[in-house]
């Protein structure tokens, strides 16, 4: 027997599939949408001494991408170990 080839050609696109974790995260990425934009109001926030006045939905925002950025900087450290 020969040894399993792949069945894709070069050149050709490689399609990907909708798996279930892919699923969830578009889920969750939708309603955490559907929650920034439905937090419109201005709010105070304390940065330690000054207090900022903006959108509701800019605070959210800005804490989810600095938790996204957190947690891809902590899996690409697990990966290099």
């Amino acid at each position: 027997m020969t040894a399993k080839t792949s069945e894709r050609r070069t050149g050709e696109p490689r399609t990907r599939a909708l798996t279930p974790a892919r699923i969830a995260v578009l889920v969750l990425a939708a309603l955490a949408l559907v929650f920034l934009f439905e937090n419109t109001a201005d709010t105070e926030i304390r940065l330690l001494v000054p207090v900022v006045t903006m959108p509701l939905w800019v605070a959210l925002l800005a804490t989810g991408v600095i938790g996204a950025l957190c947690g891809s900087c902590l899996t690409l450290a697990r990966r290099r170990r």
